[in-house]
């Protein structure tokens, strides 16, 4: 047994059957950290107006508070609790739904949004003590302590650049109005946010690359078990084979059914049958039958049984098995002789005579642009 398992090392890529059953599974390539710095870049852009916009909404409340001390009845207090609610909804939903909404982008961006309970399923499994230290101690844990370390950094030194035009601003307030130096605060506040933004999306990137790498890598398959697997998808050629014999089997005892019912069955004369019906309300003659080799000798037989007209008809017998499939009508260029040889039939009909063998030395019909014997009428696009 090889060390990975009874298929042998698996240094196969993961097939797409693999992949589907993976994702089925919640076994999706996937960092928290995209949706996380995605949130705090789009909180960057939407807190400057969200602050606008509530500082907006307090001024009119406050106008509205007034109103209300000078006439404190109960509609007026109701009144401002309807307009207090109003305007935190309009202030926090926008914000609240584009934060959302880029939640749900970063996780799409990163598989799409499969919703599956199997992860959450209890194992024994997840039970093992083992894979979480090795998680801690391995290389995954390494990789986390140095992300850490690397939006530390970035964070310390964000804040340090910030706290020296604090104090810059601080040592000057005095010459600045209160709006100045509210605004510079607030310009140093976002500042802060999109840089951090950008470092830890930065490293969203990268910690999405080491997941899928790891994924990919775990994903792996032997090629025994894409053998396996692709011996499931197709079927077991043993199968395959026993279904395809019992079809032919169907389709021959269709066949000496339909022979029966036939008007003619064209010989040539050992090694091709071709059994013809003809139904005015259908249109055309139709090959009902047909056989090379023994499957002829069979349609022969029940065609005796049945008393059907055998004519042996060398070169149309040969054209119909070659270019006609079952239940095809036959191809224009044959009309004439299969309407010599249908005549032919109806006339010995109108003696009595059913049955039999027949040579009745027909001309032989021009089938120059017909498929020859032993090959297949080309498919034509619909």
């Amino acid at each position: 047994m090889a060390k990975d398992g009874p298929g042998g090392e698996k240094t196969e890529k993961p097939t797409p059957q693999r992949l589907k059953k993976a994702r089925k599974d919640g076994q999706i390539p996937r960092t928290q950290e995209l949706g996380t710095w995605l949130g705090v870049a789009a909180a960057s852009f939407l807190l400057p107006m969200l602050v606008g916009n509530a500082f907006e909404a307090v001024q009119q409340l406050f106008v509205h508070v007034a109103a209300v001390a000078r006439n404190p009845e109960i509609t007026a207090v109701t009144a401002l609790l309807g307009t207090a609610l109003i305007a935190f909804l309009t202030t926090l939903l926008p914000t609240a739904i584009a934060l959302m909404l880029v939640g749900v982008a970063s996780s799409a961006a990163q598989g799409g949004v499969h919703v599956t309970g199997k992860p959450m399923k209890p194992t024994l499994k997840k039970l093992n003590p083992f894979p979480g230290m090795k998680r801690m101690f391995g290389t995954q844990g390494l990789w986390e302590t140095s992300k850490a370390l690397i939006k530390t950094a970035a964070l310390g030194t964000v804040v340090i650049v910030t706290s020296e035009r604090a104090q810059e601003l601080v040592s000057s307030a005095g010459a600045l109005p209160l709006s100045a130096v509210a605004a510079t605060f607030a310009d140093s506040a976002v500042l802060m946010f999109r840089v951090v933004a950008v470092t830890g999306l930065v490293l969203a990137v990268a910690d999405y690359v080491v997941v899928r790498h790891k994924m990919m890598k775990q994903l792996k398959m032997s090629q025994y078990e894409i053998k396996q697997e692709h011996k499931q998808a197709e079927g077991d050629p043993y199968m395959k084979a026993h279904r395809r014999g019992v079809q032919m089997s169907m389709s021959r005892n269709r066949m000496m059914s339909e022979v029966a019912e036939a008007d003619v069955l064209l010989v040539n004369p050992t090694h091709v049958a071709v059994a013809l019906k003809y139904d005015a309300a259908k249109g055309a003659p139709r090959v009902v039958a047909k056989g090379a080799g023994e499957v002829a000798a069979k349609l022969r037989e029940r065609a005796t049984e049945a008393r059907v007209p055998l004519v042996q008809d060398i070169p149309l017998a040969r054209a119909l098995h070659a270019s006609c499939d079952l239940g095809q009508e036959v191809p224009p260029q044959l009309f004439t002789a299969v309407a010599r040889v249908l005549a032919f039939v109806m006339h010995l009909g109108a003696r009595g005579v059913r049955g039999g063998f027949h040579r009745p030395g027909f001309e032989a019909p021009d089938t120059s642009d017909l498929p020859k014997a032993g090959r297949r009428r080309p498919a034509v696009a619909a």
